[in-house]
């Protein structure tokens, strides 16, 4: 074998595994496409308009916190533990709730 055929062999190689890894990246994105997508229709069915305009302006605050609460959300209405709609109110008291129990470190110099 040449060395310019076995250039051309590596090449290949290389060509096809970028080929692999990009299908895989495109399938791994449109699945958590898909999932978003049944996410925010649950959340739509259990908030409402006010309550779903609050979550969308805390996640682009704070997306950790956001998400975080949207998994909470989903998960208490599917177990029938909160009333669905939920209320603009009632999804301020709950973050409330929330933010009083993280705690504050603060670091002070003496």
């Amino acid at each position: 074998m040449s060395e310019d055929e076995e250039v051309e062999l590596i090449r290949r190689r290389k060509l096809a595994e970028l080929q692999k890894s990009l299908i895989e990246e495109q399938r791994k994105a449109q699945i958590r496409q898909q999932l978003e997508a049944r996410k925010q229709a649950v959340l739509k069915a259990i908030l409402t308009s006010e309550a779903r305009s609050r979550l969308t302006n805390i996640k682009m605050v704070k997306p950790e916190i956001a998400e975080s609460l949207e998994d909470q959300l989903i998960q208490l209405a599917q177990t029938g533990r909160i009333p669905t709609p939920i209320t603009d109110g009632q999804l301020k008291e709950i973050l409330r709730r929330i933010q009083s129990l993280k705690r504050d470190i603060r670091i002070r110099r003496i």
